[in-house]
């Protein structure tokens, strides 16, 4: 009996020390892979943060050269705005599905919203065009005005708003990424700059 007292604690020992050396490691990947991937960015509104993956460098790039870009940003549309907790449950959903397929390299060549996603963009052009779409200056002038203009998505007639008619990843070589402005106060070289001063 002596035997087997001294032998069980050294054999729990020995798990625990194994168990706190695998916590770590998780531990560790998992903050390791949340810097890498710009995790917290996520949770913020900036466009930038939709470009950390690459292959969606030509939506942004076609999105800054938009007439949106001054009022709207990625968020603005692909987001619900009907409260808080939807917001960021909906982020979170359609990130982990966008980070799964990018991960597993098995983005499609030519991209389409999800039915989930259409729903939440043609709301939210709704919301921001509501008096565009309301206007009861057209009632009577056009047969259904109202319904044609809340039933139809959007895109069906707008086609070139906001991302222009480039939806393929083939492009992606053709486009610059954008560079991060924040801490840069110029984008002129500084060989370019001496050049201008001459």
């Amino acid at each position: 009996m002596n035997f087997n007292r001294e032998i069980l604690p050294n054999k729990k020992s020995k798990w625990r020390k194994v168990a706190i050396v695998l916590i770590g490691i998780v531990t560790g990947l998992g903050f390791f892979m949340a810097k890498e991937a710009s995790l917290v960015s996520y949770m913020s509104d900036d466009p930038l943060a939709c470009v950390n993956c690459h292959v969606m460098t030509p939506m942004y790039n076609s999105w800054m050269h938009s007439s949106h870009r001054e009022q709207a940003s990625c968020n603005d549309c692909h987001v619900p705005h009907d409260n808080v907790f939807n917001k960021y449950y909906f982020k979170a959903k359609d990130g982990l599905f966008h980070a799964s397929v990018f991960t597993a390299r098995a983005e499609p060549e030519v991209m389409f919203m999800r039915e989930a996603s259409q729903e939440v963009v043609q709301n939210n052009c709704i919301r921001c065009h509501i008096q565009q779409v309301t206007q009861v200056k057209y009632d009577g002038w056009l047969e259904n005005h109202q319904e044609n203009r809340t039933e139809r998505k959007c895109w069906s007639c707008h086609q070139e708003l906001p991302h222009g008619t480039v939806h393929g990843i083939s492009t992606i070589r053709n486009n610059i990424a954008p560079i991060p402005t924040d801490n840069v106060e110029t984008v002129i070289p500084e060989w370019l700059n001496q050049q201008i001063k001459k």
